[in-house]
C-alpha cells in the first residue's frame, strides 16, 4: 500500500463542460466550492479533502482512480458529536469553521487534520484556531471524534510521516519577531499520536519565498530525492496567491528556497485571465512515477469572479534537476504545469484511455432513507431538523423558532452551485396557520449574502416574496399576493447571461409565471466560500411546529464554454 499527502474535495454528481477533445480534461476537476484540496494516493485510488468553512456535514472527501472523474464518498465531520464541543460548527460565524485540511494515509489508517476557526459570540472575544486530527480506517468513514492538538497556534495543519516512524507537525504563525503585517512562518514540531500532545523542540522552518509577502501558510511536507521539500501557499487567498516550494538536507532545516518561486501562480497574468488566484496546492505521486498537483483557483466567469468561490483544479508536475554546475548542490525541483507554468482550462488527459465524463443533471426525489451526501446544512442543524420518514418521498424541513440571523441555527439545506449559468427547479408543498413563517427556495453564500423565493403567510393572506442581502441587511424587491394557493407550488430559477430568472406555478398545468427577474452579479461570490442553491424555512421567532414538505428537486448546471 502507498500512501502521499493530498487534498481532497468532491460532489455527489461533478458538473463538468466537454472537453475540448478526447485527449483532454476540463478544469477545474472538482467545480463549486471546493477550496485548499489536499490529495493522497493509495495504490490506485486517490482521494481529496477540502475546506467546509461552517456547513455541515464538514470535510467532503472526494475519490477517483483517474485523477478527473471523482465522486463525492462521504465526509470526515458527519456527526454532530463531533462538532459540538470545543469543535464548534453549532454558531459558527460566517467564513468561519473547518479550514484548509490535510489527507493523509499511513499503514492504511487515515488522518485528516486541520483547524476550526471559532469567534464566540460576546462582543470583542477573541477568535479561536482550534487545530485538530480525527482517524478512519475507510476514507468513506466512519471518522474518529476530534483530538485536539493543545498548544498549536495558527491554522493550515499538516501532518508529516517520516522513515524513522516519527510524527511531525506542521503550521503557520506570526512570529514573534515579524516585521511587517500579514508576516508567516511555517513551524515544526514532534506529535505523540497516542496522547495528540506535541512534544520536544518546536522548529522554525520557512517564512515563505517572497520579500514581505503576507500569510505563507497552507504547508505540505514530503521527502523525495533523499530531501525533504516544503511547500507552501502564499500571497493571500485573491490574485497574488501562489505557490512556493523549499529544500532542506535535514527535516528540522534550514530551508532554501528554489530561486525559480513561485512554481505556481496566476499573479503575473491579467486579472482577466480565466483562472485567477491560483494557489494552496498539494502534490501527489502516481502509482507509475509521474507527479501531479492540486490547487485552487478562482473562474473568472463574471467582473473576475464566480458564484463558486475557489474552485480544485489539476496540473502535471516535472521533477527537473538544476543545470548550475557552479553550484556545490543542484536540487530537483517539482516545475508545475511544464508545458506553459499555468493551470490550463483543458489540459492533457493524465490517462489516456481514461476520458473525463460530463454529468450536468443533479436530482433527487428525496426517495431514500438518508438524505443524499451532496445536501449540506448551514451550521450543524437542530435535533429533529429534517426528516425522510415523516412523508415517504418528500424531505420535511421544520421550520425553527429562531429568525434567520446571523450565526443561528436555521432550517436550511442546499447542494453546491457548480456552474454560473444553472436550471434550479422544484415541487413543495407548504401551508401554515401562523402569521410570520415562511418557506422557499434559497441562493447562499453568507448571513449577509442571499437571495431567497419564499410563500409567507401575512396577516392579508398568503404572498410571494424575494428577499435579497447583498453584503447587508436583506431589502424586499419583490412581492405578490397568492391567489388560490392550495399549499403546492413549484419553483423554476434560472441563470443565464447574467441575469436570473425566479418563475413559480401552482399546478403542472399552468403557465410559469415570472415573480423577479434581476442581475447575477449582485449574488457573486466574495471569492472565500462558494454559493448553495436549496431551501429554508422559519417560523420568524414563533413555536409554530410548521415544515415544507419537498417533492423533489432538479439542478443542471450549464458550463460556459
Amino acid at each position: 500500500m502507498s500512501c502521499f499527502k493530498a487534498s481532497v474535495t468532491c460532489l455527489a454528481t461533478l458538473v463538468l463542460p466537454a472537453a475540448a477533445d478526447y485527449g483532454t480534461y476540463t478544469n477545474p476537476i472538482l467545480p463549486g466550492g471546493y477550496p485548499d484540496p489536499s490529495i493522497c494516493r493509495v495504490d490506485d485510488d486517490f482521494y481529496i479533502a477540502n475546506s467546509s468553512f461552517e456547513y455541515f456535514p464538514g470535510l467532503p472527501l472526494h475519490h477517483s482512480t483517474d485523477l478527473v472523474n471523482w465522486e463525492l464518498i462521504g465526509h470526515g465531520l458527519h456527526r454532530s458529536k463531533q462538532v459540538s464541543g470545543s469543535v464548534n460548527l453549532v454558531d459558527v460565524q460566517s467564513d468561519g469553521g473547518i479550514h484548509a485540511p490535510s489527507l493523509r494515509c499511513i499503514d492504511g489508517k487515515y488522518y485528516l487534520i486541520t483547524t476550526n476557526v471559532y469567534t464566540p459570540k460576546e462582543q470583542g472575544a477573541e477568535t479561536r484556531m482550534v487545530n485538530f486530527v480525527i482517524t478512519a480506517d475507510d476514507p468513506r468513514g466512519p471518522w474518529s471524534l476530534p483530538h485536539v492538538i493543545e498548544g498549536a497556534p495558527g491554522i493550515d495543519p499538516d501532518l508529516f510521516f517520516d522513515d524513522d516512524g516519527s510524527v511531525w507537525y506542521l503550521g503557520n504563525h506570526a512570529p514573534a519577531d515579524a516585521t511587517y503585517p500579514g508576516e508567516g512562518e511555517i513551524w515544526l514540531q514532534r506529535l505523540d499520536t497516542e496522547s495528540w500532545q506535541l512534544v520536544g523542540n518546536r522548529y522554525f522552518l520557512w517564512r515563505g519565498a517572497l520579500k514581505q509577502a503576507i500569510w505563507a501558510e497552507g504547508p505540505h511536507l514530503y521527502k523525495y530525492d533523499n530531501r525533504y521539500y516544503l511547500l507552501v501557499a502564499e500571497g493571500g487567498t485573491s490574485f497574488n496567491h501562489a505557490v512556493t516550494i523549499a529544500v532542506s538536507d535535514s527535516l528540522t532545516g534550514p530551508y532554501e528556497g528554489n530561486e525559480r518561486n513561485p512554481i505556481l501562480t496566476s499573479r503575473h497574468l491579467s486579472y482577466d485571465n480565466w483562472v485567477n488566484s491560483t494557489g494552496h496546492a498539494d502534490l501527489v505521486e502516481l502509482a507509475d512515477g509521474r507527479w501531479y498537483m492540486v490547487a485552487l483557483g478562482i473562474r473568472n466567469d463574471e467582473q473576475r469572479r464566480t458564484n463558486m468561490g475557489r474552485e480544485t483544479h489539476l496540473v502535471p508536475v516535472e521533477w527537473e534537476r538544476e543545470p548550475y554546475v557552479w553550484k556545490d548542490k543542484q536540487y530537483l525541483w517539482p516545475v508545475a504545469a511544464p508545458d506553459t507554468g499555468r493551470v490550463e482550462r483543458h489540459m492533457r488527459l493524465p490517462f489516456s484511455d481514461k476520458a473525463q465524463k460530463s454529468t450536468s443533471i443533479f436530482f433527487d426525489p428525496f426517495d431514500s432513507e438518508t438524505l443524499g451526501l451532496a445536501w449540506t446544512f448551514r451550521r450543524v442543524p437542530s435535533e429533529g431538523a429534517y426528516s425522510l420518514s415523516a412523508r415517504p418521498g418528500f424531505l420535511r424541513l421544520f421550520a425553527q423558532d429562531s429568525s434567520p440571523r446571523p450565526r443561528e441555527r436555521v432550517a436550511q439545506v442546499g447542494v453546491k452551485q457548480t456552474e454560473t449559468d444553472f436550471l434550479f427547479s422544484s415541487r413543495v408543498e407548504f401551508l401554515t396557520d401562523t402569521v410570520g413563517v415562511e418557506a422557499g427556495v434559497t441562493l447562499f453564500q453568507k448571513d449577509d449574502h442571499y437571495l431567497n423565493a419564499t410563500v409567507k403567510l401575512t396577516s392579508d393572506g398568503y404572498k410571494l416574496a424575494v428577499t435579497l442581502a447583498n453584503r447587508g441587511a436583506p431589502e424586499l424587491i419583490a412581492s405578490k399576493a397568492l391567489e388560490d394557493y392550495s399549499g403546492s407550488i413549484e419553483w423554476r430559477w434560472t441563470s443565464h447571461q447574467g441575469r436570473y430568472e425566479i418563475y413559480y406555478r401552482m399546478s403542472e398545468n399552468n403557465e410559469w409565471s415570472l415573480l423577479q427577474n434581476l442581475p447575477s452579479q449582485l449574488l457573486l461570490s466574495h471569492y472565500y466560500t462558494g454559493s448553495h442553491l436549496g431551501f429554508y424555512t422559519s417560523s420568524n421567532g414563533v413555536d409554530s411546529g410548521d415544515f415544507m414538505d419537498i417533492d423533489w428537486m432538479s439542478y443542471e448546471a450549464m458550463p460556459r464554454q
